[in-house]
């Protein structure tokens, strides 16, 4: 079986610190920390399932879109992943 290797953008390390801490303030700081833990997790094991989601290479080449929820249902994550948005 092929493993890859997965890196955590420092945005992506500033988006989940500033989700920890929301959450820890909207409810508890333990909550937060396991919320968070558990998506880095998942993240992880995408090294070894790396083609899990589907496809999305209208917005971004190689891009997998799964159902582990990081960005809130308003929000147009479409345009932030977008190659042509400059991110």
């Amino acid at each position: 079986m092929t493993t890859f290797s997965v890196e955590f953008a420092p945005e992506a390390a500033d988006q989940l610190e500033a989700l920890e801490e929301y959450i820890a303030g909207q409810g508890s700081p333990e909550t937060a920390s396991a919320y968070v833990e558990a998506i880095m997790a998942y993240c992880e094991n995408l090294q070894s399932f790396a083609h899990r989601g589907t496809m999305r290479d209208d917005i971004r080449p190689g891009l997998r879109i799964t159902n582990y929820g990081v960005f809130y249902g308003g929000q147009d994550y479409e345009s932030i992943l977008s190659v042509t948005s400059g991110h």
